[in-house]
C-alpha cells in the first residue's frame, strides 16, 4: 500500500484533483504535490512543493521525502500551456528523462504511474476497430503532443526494464473532457461552427475528467502494473457528437487543415489545432477489458454522457475551490 505520495503537474487539472483527492482518500499517509507553479485549485491535505521536474531537486525531495509512490501527471496536452512547442516538448520528454533518473536511484520507490495517452496508437485508415494495448501503432504519431507520448512511454519501459523491483503502470487514456478543461479536442467541440473532413467521420472516445482523476487514484492505490487502456463506454462519431451538442458543420477538405485552423481563428468562431486532422477523419477506439478485470476500474460516464455533460451547456461556469497554500520554492522555477 502507498504511503507517501509524489504527484507531479499539479497546476493543471488532472494532477490537481488526483493529489487532492489522494490526500483525501485515507488510503495514504502523505501526498506531496509538486509543479513548477503553484496551483489555483484546492490540493486538500496534500503538501504542495515548488520545484520543476526538469530540474535534478526532484530526486532529492523524492530521497529526504521517502517517497514510494510517484504519480506522474505532468506531460502537457498543448503548446499552448507550455508556451510554445520547444518548451511543450522539453517539459514532456526531458521532464520525464529527468524523473525516471531521479527514480532510479530511489531506493524507497516501489511504485510509478504514468498517465500516457490513446495517441500513442495514432490514427489511420488501417486501424483496427479496437486497439489492445498490446497492438502497435499503424501509422506511428510524428508530430506534437502525440509524439511525445511515444516517446515518454518508450523511456517509461526503458526504466521499468532497469528497476523490476517497481510495479510500473501507465494509463494510456482516452481524449479528457471537463470543465475547465483546455485540450485541442474541447476547444474544437466548443466552437460556434464544427469543421468535418469532407468524407469522413472519425469515431470518438473520451474520458470525462472525474473518471480520469478517478483512475489515476486507482492506479496509485491499487496493486495492477502494466498498461491499462483507459476510456468512457461506448463511442460517438464526429458528426454524431456535433448533432448532439447542435453545433452546426462544415464540411473542409483533410489537406487543409492549416488553412483551416487560419480561417477559424481570423473568424473568431473557436480554436481549431491542425494536428488532429487525421484524429478526425478516423478516430480511434480502444479495448478497455484490462481497466475493468486488472484495474478494477469502471468510469461513471459514458463517452456520449462526459459529451453531453460537458459541452451541451456552454454557460454554465464551472466553479473553482480556494487557491491552494504554496510551501515555498524548491528548486527550479515557472
Amino acid at each position: 500500500m502507498a504511503r507517501v505520495v509524489l504527484v507531479t503537474g499539479v497546476s493543471r487539472l488532472v494532477g490537481g484533483r488526483t493529489a487532492r483527492d489522494l490526500s483525501l482518500s485515507g488510503a495514504v499517509d502523505r501526498v506531496i504535490a509538486v509543479d513548477a507553479v503553484p496551483p489555483s485549485h484546492s490540493l486538500g491535505q496534500a503538501q504542495f512543493v515548488r520545484a520543476d521536474i526538469r530540474n535534478p531537486i526532484i530526486g532529492k525531495i523524492i530521497r529526504q521525502e521517502q517517497v514510494d509512490t510517484v504519480v506522474h501527471l505532468g506531460v502537457i496536452t498543448t503548446p499552448r500551456q507550455a508556451g510554445g512547442r520547444t518548451s511543450q516538448k522539453e517539459i514532456n520528454v526531458i521532464g520525464t528523462m529527468q524523473l525516471l533518473a531521479a527514480c532510479q536511484k530511489a531506493d524507497t520507490l516501489q511504485r510509478l504511474v504514468v498517465k500516457s495517452s490513446s495517441s500513442v496508437y495514432g490514427s489511420s485508415p488501417r486501424d483496427p476497430a479496437m486497439f489492445t494495448e498490446d497492438m502497435p501503432a499503424r501509422k506511428a504519431p510524428t508530430v506534437g503532443f502525440a509524439k511525445d507520448s511515444v516517446e515518454v512511454e518508450t523511456y517509461v519501459r526503458g526504466f521499468a526494464r532497469r528497476r523490476p523491483d517497481v510495479a510500473v503502470t501507465m494509463l494510456r487514456m482516452a481524449n479528457v473532457v471537463g470543465r475547465g478543461l483546455r485540450t485541442p479536442l474541447t476547444d474544437y467541440f466548443s466552437m460556434r461552427v464544427v469543421p468535418v473532413p469532407f468524407g469522413y467521420d472519425g469515431r470518438v472516445q473520451v474520458l470525462h475528467l472525474d473518471d480520469a482523476v478517478r483512475a489515476c487514484v486507482s492506479g496509485a492505490t491499487s496493486e495492477a502494473s502494466g498498461i491499462v487502456n483507459i476510456a468512457g463506454g461506448g463511442f460517438v462519431t464526429v458528426k454524431q457528437a456535433a448533432r448532439l451538442l447542435r453545433r452546426p458543420i462544415v464540411h473542409v477538405l483533410p489537406y487543409t487543415a492549416s488553412l483551416v485552423a487560419f480561417v477559424s481563428a481570423q473568424g473568431r468562431i473557436g480554436t481549431f489545432d491542425a494536428d488532429q486532422m487525421s484524429w478526425l477523419c478516423y478516430g480511434r477506439g480502444m479495448d478497455t477489458t484490462r481497466m475493468r478485470e486488472l484495474l478494477g476500474f469502471e468510469p461513471a460516464f459514458t463517452t456520449r454522457e462526459a459529451i453531453l455533460d460537458v459541452f451541451a451547456d456552454p454557460h454554465r461556469t464551472p466553479q473553482h475551490p480556494p487557491r491552494a497554500t504554496v510551501a515555498g520554492p524548491i528548486g527550479g522555477g515557472a
